[in-house]
């Protein structure tokens, strides 16, 4: 069976409460429309890797925001479980970003990173244009944690190629540096 990709689908529709700012609030894909996005996906609250990863998107937020990013962590933990946690982990207490709860595993399975074998999230990154469109989907198991400065990096990129259509950013590239211009002057040439 041929697996489907997300790259350039639109976000499904969705309204799921999250744990934001000490409030409950509840986020739909309206939210999303009109800035860049970023759902990072992960299995569960109160364990191993996931507070690294979202400690490491705390330390890093500013930086998304100053990019005009919002970051949405999303695991099938209730809002009240993301509350406890933020409540109760000193790196959890550092996330300014909202905690969306997919309790019904809808967003999840939505995204692809549902494991119905124990109904948690793969860790799944997803960078969402202002239009609501998916422009890099990325999927980890759950022993392999995820990098913030690569997904900064990433975000860059899409930003970059979405203002300047007619160019491209090679392997590695970062802000500022020199990026292709795609053409029949190229082939064969890189």
């Amino acid at each position: 069976m041929p697996m489907e990709t997300l790259i350039n689908k639109s976000i499904p529709e969705f309204a799921v409460t999250a744990f934001v700012n000490g409030e409950f609030k509840t986020i739909t894909n309206a939210d999303l429309v009109g800035k860049w996005s970023i759902f990072f996906f992960y299995p569960a609250d109160f364990t191993f890797v996931c507070p690294t990863e979202l400690l490491d998107m705390a330390e890093n937020y500013d930086k998304f925001r100053e990019l005009g990013a919002e970051i949405y962590a999303v695991s099938t933990d209730t809002q009240f479980t993301h509350k406890a946690w933020h409540d109760s982990s000193e790196s959890i207490a550092k996330v300014k970003f909202p905690m969306l709860a997919d309790k019904t595993g809808k967003l999840s399975e939505a995204f692809g990173v549902l494991n119905p074998q124990d109904y948690l999230a793969y860790r799944g990154s997803f960078i969402i244009n202002p239009e609501g469109v998916i422009k890099v989907a990325e999927i980890n198991d759950d022993g392999i944690g995820r990098n913030s400065e690569e997904l900064l990096r990433k975000l860059e990129a899409a930003q970059f190629v979405a203002e300047h259509g007619d160019q491209v950013c090679p392997a590695r590239w970062k802000k500022g540096e020199k990026t292709l211009k795609p053409g029949i002057e190229l082939v064969g040439k890189i």
